[in-house]
C-alpha cells in the first residue's frame, strides 16, 4: 500500500533503512540548496558524499567531475554526459545496498520508473520529497546559482510539475512512489534531517 504525503512534517523526515529518497522541484527550487545545508556540502564535490550508510548524490557531483574534460565543449554537449553519470551513480549506489538521498529532475517520470525498479531489487523503495515553488521562485533561483535553463525547456518542466505536484498534495504518490512528501519553501527551510532507520 502507498503511504500518503505529509503535509505539515517536523524537523526531520524518516525512512526505512536502504530506501531510495528523491528530492525533486523545478530548476532553481533548492533542491541542492537543501542538500548543501543538510549534508554540509559546499557544492564543488566530484563524487557522491557519505553519511554512515547513506549515500547523498548531487548532479552537480557528477558537473564537477566532468569540467576537466568537458570545459571547452558547448553546455548542450556536456549536460547528456552529466546527466547520464548521475543516473548512474545513484544506480551504483542503490545495487550496493547503500540508502541514497538524491537531488533528480522530477519531471522525467521514466527515470523514476528506472529508479523505483533497481530499489525493488534490493528489496527497497522510493520515496519522494517534492520541492513546491512557484515558477518565478525558481527562475530567480537559477539567475542566483549562475545557471538558467532555456525558456522553452523551462515550460516544459512547469508543464509537467504542475499535474505531479497536484496529484501529490491530493494524497495520491506519483507512480511509482511508495511515499511522497510535499514542502513549500518555508517547510524545506525548516526541515533539519533525514533519517534512515532500522524498522522505520
Amino acid at each position: 500500500m502507498r503511504e500518503r504525503h505529509e503535509p505539515a512534517p517536523g524537523p526531520a523526515l524518516r525512512y526505512p533503512a536502504g530506501s531510495l529518497v528523491l528530492i525533486a522541484g523545478l530548476p532553481g527550487a533548492g533542491k541542492s540548496t537543501l542538500l548543501d545545508r543538510l549534508y554540509g556540502m559546499r557544492g564543488d564535490e566530484t563524487s557522491p558524499v557519505p553519511d554512515g550508510d547513506v549515500r547523498v548524490i548531487d548532479s552537480r557531483q557528477s558537473r564537477n567531475w566532468w569540467a576537466r574534460f568537458l570545459r571547452p565543449l558547448p553546455v548542450r554537449l556536456r549536460t547528456p554526459l552529466v546527466h547520464a553519470t548521475h543516473v548512474w551513480r545513484i544506480g551504483r549506489a542503490i545495487l550496493a545496498g547503500h540508502g541514497v538521498v538524491a537531488h533528480t529532475r522530477g519531471t522525467w517520470p521514466h527515470v523514476l520508473y528506472f529508479f523505483a525498479w533497481l530499489a525493488r531489487r534490493r528489496g527497497n523503495r522510493l520515496h519522494l520529497i517534492l520541492i513546491d515553488v512557484d515558477p518565478e521562485t525558481a527562475r530567480a533561483g537559477q539567475v542566483a546559482r549562475g545557471r538558467a535553463v532555456t525558456s522553452a525547456a523551462f515550460a516544459r518542466h512547469c508543464r509537467r510539475w504542475g499535474p505531479i505536484v497536484d496529484r501529490a498534495r491530493d494524497g495520491d504518490p506519483p507512480p511509482p512512489a511508495a511515499g511522497v512528501t510535499v514542502l513549500d519553501r518555508d517547510a524545506a527551510d525548516r526541515l533539519r534531517a533525514i533519517h534512515f532507520t532500522a524498522g522505520c
